[in-house]
Order: C-alpha cells, then structure tokens, then sequence
C-alpha cells in the first residue's frame, strides 16, 4: 500500500472516528451527568437521518439548515421523552434494570413510528452542493465531504470545550454530576437542567443521522447499529468519559480504517476485538481519568 493509499484511509477513519464520536458524545454525556443509560440513544441519530431527508426532500431545505433543524428536532423529542418518561424512575433502587428495559421499548417504539411515518423502504440523501466531488493532491484523492464531516467534529470539540469549561451552564453540568441534591439546595432547577443535557445529547445524535444520511441508506433499524459503535467508544473511553469518547472514536476509526484496507471480510470484528481485550485488561476504560481507574 502506497503512501497516498494510506492518507486516503487515514482521512477515511478521521471521517468515521467523527461520527462515532457525535453519536458517543450525547450518550456519554447522558451517562456521565445523569448516571442514565440511554439504549435508545440510536433511533434519535435514526430520527435525525429522517427528519433530514423529509427537510431536504419534501421541505427544500438547504442541507446545513436541514441538518441543524433534524438536530433541534431530535434534541426536541428527546427533552420530552426525559421530562415525560425517564425522569420518572430516577432513584430507584432498581434503576438501572428499568433504563434498560425502557429506553429499549422506546426503541421498538420509534422504530414501529418511523415505518408508520416514512415507510419501510430506504431513503437516500445526496451529498450537499459543492461537496459531491474530491480534493486532488497530485495522486492523493480525498472526498470532499467527508473532509467537511471531519471540520465539523472539530468544532464541536472545540465548542464543547468552551461551553463545559468557560461558561455556567457548563459548570452546572459538571456539578449535577458530581451532587444533586447540594445543587437543588443552592436555588439549581436539577429536573430542567437534566432536560436541557438530555435534549442537547440527542440532538447531537440527530445532527450525527443527519451528516451521516448522505453517506448511508436512510433506513429503519439504523438506531440499532449505531448504538452498539457507540457503546464501543463508551467502554473504551470510559464511562461518562466526554474527551475519552474523543480519544477512543480516533482509535476506532483508525482501526476499521485500516481492517478495512488489510482484511476487509474481517473488519466488522476488529472493534469487537479491541473492546473485547480492553474490558478484559482495563474495563474502566483506555482513557478514563486516574481516579476512578481501580486498584
């Protein structure tokens, strides 16, 4: 393999590494403040890829407005689906099992309501105007597009960064992470402000379905592939984990890129394999921080 074959695949899994890490991203987040476990985080990256094509196809929308319009969609849908049902079996002694078994019910339940809506065969959603094409560099080829997905994750890094780091709402979250009931006692609204970081992490998965459409069938059933990828980089990130999320999407890219270039009838059992190995030597996590690793 060739030097520019290898930029090509390493572009290629920065790409894939992108998308994974969006749709992570909500999930650990979720985990992370709120201690849920959102199985159903996949149909909303799914409702995203629907809810972009219908303002694509039917609606006319430019991409980059129906993208963030699908993603304030999900993120919509997910702030009732908190307020409505989730919030309603925190703290209970048995809460994991119920997290479980609901959020896998709202799965079959946006799943059954997305064959009612838009029907059972796949959609398709063409790349946006002006990025149907590729970057020539001499012999290196690289897809427009998929450069344009991987200068958005940048900048949802960076922003994130900003927003957890610099501003209230971000100190807010880190401390409903942390206490609670101290936070409720200080004058916090915890109910809303659980709410808020539910619907911003689902509306990071809607805005990962609506980037992703162009690149992949619209279908149902997408939820549940995504979800499993993205509980790969959870538990090589570490739970909760936001930047080991980062981290661990590069190293998963990165090796399917790669499975895919060497042993392309094997690469679906790489990133199985890499969990697999971490959960047996380091099961919090490649990256997760040093005081919660155990000892």
């Amino acid at each position: 393999m060739d030097l520019s074959s290898l930029l090509v695949q390493f572009v290629s899994g920065l790409s894939t590494a992108t998308l994974l890490f969006l749709v992570a991203s909500g999930l650990t987040l979720i985990f992370g403040v709120g201690g849920v476990f959102n199985f159903a985080h996949g149909s909303f990256y799914m409702l995203g890829a629907y809810l972009a094509y219908t303002f694509v196809a039917t609606v006319k929308l430019n991409f980059w407005v129906a993208a963030l319009a699908a993603a304030l969609g999900a993120g919509i849908l997910g702030m009732l689906a908190e307020a409505l049902i989730l919030r309603r079996i925190y703290g209970r002694a048995e809460e994991g099992g119920f997290q479980i078994l609901l959020t896998y019910s709202l799965i079959l339940i946006i799943d059954d309501l997305v064959k009612l809506t838009w029907g059972t065969e796949y959609k398709s959603l063409s790349r946006p105007p002006g990025l149907g094409g590729a970057l020539v560099m001499g012999d290196l080829v690289l897809p427009s597009y998929n450069l344009a997905i991987i200068g958005v994750g940048l900048l949802v890094v960076v922003l994130a960064w900003l927003v957890l780091t610099r501003t209230r709402p971000g100190r807010i979250a880190r401390a409903t992470a942390l206490d609670r009931e101290t936070l409720g006692l200080l004058g916090i609204n915890v109910p809303l402000t659980m709410t808020v970081i539910f619907g911003i992490a689902t509306a990071l998965g809607g805005l990962t379905g609506a980037l992703a459409a162009p690149l992949r069938s619209v279908t149902p059933g997408a939820g549940i592939e995504v979800i499993i990828d993205a509980l790969i980089v959870v538990v090589l990130g570490g739970m909760g984990n936001f930047w080991g999320a980062w981290l661990a999407a590069l190293l998963l890219g990165e090796v399917n890129a790669v499975a895919v270039a060497v042993a392309p009838e094997w690469a679906s059992l790489f990133s199985y394999l890499v969990m697999v190995v971490t959960l047996i030597f380091k099961p919090e996590g490649l990256f997760a921080p040093r005081q919660v690793r155990k000892v």
